[in-house]
């Protein structure tokens, strides 16, 4: 199989797609067998081939796919005039911590922010997809621990915790990762590949939010 007729076979499989394809689906698509090497190369200069045009392939967290790019959302948004939902300011904060310090528990959440989570916050987030539990932690009461999903790191374009900006300022970090959610708009293309682990989820390199992120008084 020549490059071309490579690559074709890729491009036209990642556009029919309609979720993430991992190497092992690309490898599948073939009879002999590929390394590694060759479906990067490919891939890399299949995205080399779409970057002057609205749409863009992008590695995710779950694997591979293309999506329209951000500045043809305005565009797009024309064909369906359903708004996306629109969160709390207490749902992007919970959202913000649980992505910095995952682990963590609902507890320490409250602690951070200086406020009680409400049940509500925290389901608008597992209904959503972002969050689940993953694990307890061995104290009194066993709580849960939570941490964002693959599909979490797929709605924001993101492959690992470790893209996450690195922010000094506790306060603006909330705000920075709001911002990013809200960018993505409307429902994700890809579903998650099932529960994912502890250690595919947590990063304690990931960095932590050390100071409450507002100064609420009262409960959400």
């Amino acid at each position: 199989m020549t490059p071309e007729q490579l690559k074709l076979v890729l491009e036209t499989a990642l556009l029919c797609a309609e979720q993430p394809m991992t190497m092992n689906d690309l490898r599948r698509l073939f009879l002999e067998e590929l390394s590694a090497e060759e479906l990067n190369e490919a891939l890399a200069q299949i995205q080399a081939d779409w970057a002057d045009k609205g749409m863009e392939l992008l590695e995710l967290a779950t694997g591979w796919r293309f999506q329209s790019r951000l500045s043809m959302r305005e565009y797009l948004d024309r064909l369906t005039p359903e708004k996306p939902p629109k969160y709390s300011r207490a749902v992007m904060e919970t959202l913000a911590i649980i992505a910095y310090r995952q682990p963590v528990t609902r507890g320490e959440i409250e602690e951070i922010r200086g406020v009680t989570v409400s049940s509500n916050v925290v389901k608008q987030l597992e209904d959503r997809g972002w969050i689940e539990v993953v694990g307890h932690k061995d104290t009194v009461g066993r709580p849960g621990l939570y941490a964002t999903t693959r599909q979490f790191l797929n709605d924001l374009s993101l492959t690992t915790l470790q893209e996450l900006p690195m922010l000094d300022d506790a306060s603006a970090q909330a705000e920075s990762v709001a911002q990013r959610v809200m960018e993505f708009e409307g429902e994700a293309a890809a579903s998650p590949d099932g529960a994912s682990d502890v250690t595919d989820v947590a990063d304690t390199s990931a960095p932590a939010i050390d100071e409450q992120t507002n100064n609420e008084k009262t409960n959400d």
